[in-house]
This record gives C-alpha cells, structure tokens and sequence, in this order.
C-alpha cells in the first residue's frame, strides 16, 4: 500500500518538471526501482493509471529499470550480489555487509511532447 503515497510523490515531481518544459503531454516517465526498495511494479502502474486520469499524463506508460542490490563485505571489500549467496560474502564468508546498490527509487528521465 506504500506504492500510493510514493505514486502520489512521483506524480508530483513529473507534473512539476512537464511543466517547466512547457509540455503538453506526457509520454513515458523512466523508473529506476532497486531490488531492496520493495516497490511492486504492478501496484505502481495501478495506481499511476488511477492518479493519472485528469493530468497530462494520462495514458503515459511507466518504463521500469531494475538495479540488483549488490553488497560489499566489510572484512575483506569484496563487491557482489546477493542472488549469489545471498548476504554472505562469497569469498571470505563473512555475514556483515554493506549495500551500496538496490536501495534506488528515482525518476532518471521523462517523456513529453
């Protein structure tokens, strides 16, 4: 249920940037989700089509580009993902990690006319 509220942040932010372009239309907004953000496509695109029916942005379409979370041991600085071994580093198999990728939710581009 998150997905609203988020919904409603990045409606916002595109309207606002549409209209500084002086857009009349927009086409398409770029999504980068990371793998841990625990963002659900499809309850984003729901409540996109919902929110979206009076705007400019209606019939837009919501392009989504996955980041895999990736995890830095602390022990020895191997860099790896975790659908290799989960949070376990592969190499030393020490259990304390960092993530340095996959937390990510952000508009990278819009398309407008």
């Amino acid at each position: 249920m998150h997905e609203l509220s988020i919904v409603e942040s990045l409606l916002a932010l595109v309207l606002e940037h549409a209209d500084k372009a002086e857009a009349e239309k927009v086409v398409g907004v770029n999504l980068v989700v990371g793998e841990l953000s625990g963002v659900v496509d499809e309850a984003v695109e729901f409540y996109w089509d919902f929110l979206t029916r009076e705007t400019i942005a209606k019939d837009s379409r919501i392009i989504f580009r996955h980041v895999s979370a990736r995890l830095k041991c602390r022990k020895c600085g191997e860099v790896f993902l975790s659908s290799e071994n989960g949070y376990i580093c592969p190499k030393c198999s020490e259990q304390q990690v960092d993530i340095i990728a996959g937390r990510e939710l952000f508009i990278e581009s819009l398309e407008v006319e």
